[in-house]
C-alpha cells in the first residue's frame, strides 16, 4: 500500500508576496515535494475558497506555511482558522516570524496611516476625508472589507506557532531544509528556528581586522573594498546581530546585511544587539577616553534612520513593539 501523502497549505498575509515566489525558488526540488505532499490550499495558485478550508476537519492539513504578519481582521481570522486546521504551523519568512518591513508601520497608528494614504499624498484629492469603512450599506446589501488594525503583529503574537523559517524571503537552502526535515520526520523540537545557530557575520568571507570607525557611510556614499568587512569600513551591516543560514549572500555582492534573518540565538533583541556591536566598533567600550560626548553624538547622528536600520524586520517582535501614540 502506497504511503499516504502529506497535505500542505500556503497562505499570504501582510507581506510583499516574495515568500510565495521563494517557495518556487527550490526549482527542480519541487518535483521531490510533489512525491510526498499534495497542496490542498494555496490561494495565490489555486482556485479555492475560504469556505473550503472552513469545511476541512480540524488538523486535516499536515503543514501550513504561513507568510506575512497580521495587519487586518481577515489575516487574523485566517491565522486562527489555519491554526485550527493544521497539525504544524510554520511562520515562513521575516514578516510572519518578526513582523517584517510592514511592521515599521507600528511607528504610526491607523488614523495617521489613513491620513497619509487617503488625504496627504500628492496625487490624492479627498476634500471630504472619506476613509475605508469595514461595513458599508448599499442597495444590494452590506459590503464588508477587513478591518485595518492599529498594530502589525507577528504570527506567534496571534496564534501558537510550531516552527520558524527566517529570511526576506527565506533562502533556498532554508526552504529545502524545512521540506526535507518534514519529509523525513526529523523536525527539531517545537519552537525551533529552522536555521543554523551561527550569525551572518560567521558566514561572511570578508576579512575582519578589528578596526575602529570614525565615520558612518550610507551604502551609496562609499565604494567598499570587496575583501574587507563592511562594518569596519563604516557601512552599517547587521551581520553580527543576525542569524545566519543565508550563506551571507548580500555580503558576497558587497551589500550589507539588513537583518532579515532575525536575532541570533539567545539574543532576542536584535536591534539592541546591533547597537551594542556598533558601540564596540566605535570604541565606546575600549577607548572611551578618546571620545567626548559631543563626538559620540555627532557620530551617532550619522545614522539617518535608526529604527529603519536596527529594526527593519523586527520592530513588532522587539521589546519596543510599537511607538506609543496618545491622542
Amino acid at each position: 500500500m502506497a504511503k499516504q501523502k502529506l497535505k500542505f497549505a500556503f497562505y499570504w498575509a501582510a507581506s510583499c508576496g516574495g515568500c510565495e515566489i521563494a517557495v518556487l525558488d527550490i526549482n527542480e526540488k519541487i518535483l521531490d515535494v510533489v512525491q510526498f505532499a499534495d497542496i490542498v490550499f494555496w490561494p495565490v495558485a489555486m482556485d479555492i475558497k475560504y469556505k473550503d478550508v472552513e469545511n476541512m476537519p480540524d488538523k486535516y492539513i499536515d503543514v501550513c506555511f504561513f507568510n506575512g504578519g497580521i495587519r487586518n481582521s481577515e489575516q487574523e481570522h485566517m491565522a486562527k482558522l489555519l491554526r485550527q486546521k493544521s497539525k504544524i504551523l510554520v511562520a515562513y519568512g521575516a514578516c510572519a516570524h518578526l513582523g517584517g518591513v510592514p511592521g515599521l508601520a507600528n511607528l504610526h497608528n491607523k488614523k495617521e496611516i489613513f491620513e497619509k494614504v487617503y488625504v496627504q499624498t500628492f496625487s490624492t484629492s479627498n476634500p471630504n476625508h472619506v476613509f475605508p469603512q469595514p461595513k458599508v450599506q448599499v442597495k444590494e446589501g452590506v459590503l464588508e472589507i477587513p478591518e485595518f488594525y492599529d498594530t502589525v503583529r507577528t504570527l506567534d503574537q496571534t496564534v501558537d506557532v510550531d516552527y520558524y523559517v527566517p529570511g526576506c524571503p527565506p533562502a533556498v537552502e532554508r526552504t529545502i531544509f524545512a521540506l526535507e526535515a518534514i519529509a523525513k520526520g526529523e523536525l527539531p523540537p517545537k519552537g525551533s528556528v529552522l536555521a543554523p545557530l551561527k550569525s551572518v557575520c560567521d558566514e561572511c568571507p570578508k576579512k575582519k581586522e578589528n578596526k575602529k570607525i570614525s565615520r558612518i557611510y550610507r551604502v551609496y556614499e562609499k565604494i567598499p573594498d570587496p575583501e574587507r568587512c563592511l562594518l569596519e569600513q563604516g557601512i552599517i551591516c547587521m551581520g553580527p546581530a543576525t542569524r545566519g543560514g543565508c550563506s551571507a549572500r548580500c555580503l558576497k555582492v558587497d551589500m550589507p546585511c539588513t537583518g532579515c534573518g532575525g536575532p541570533c540565538p539567545n539574543a532576542p533583541e536584535q536591534g539592541a544587539a546591533m547597537i551594542s556591536a556598533l558601540a564596540s566598533i566605535l570604541g565606546l567600550e575600549e577607548e572611551k577616553e578618546k571620545y567626548t560626548e559631543e563626538e559620540v553624538e555627532k557620530l551617532i547622528d550619522q545614522i539617518k534612520d535608526p529604527i529603519g536600520t536596527f529594526y527593519m524586520y523586527a520592530l513588532p517582535a522587539s521589546i519596543l513593539r510599537r511607538k506609543v501614540i496618545r491622542e
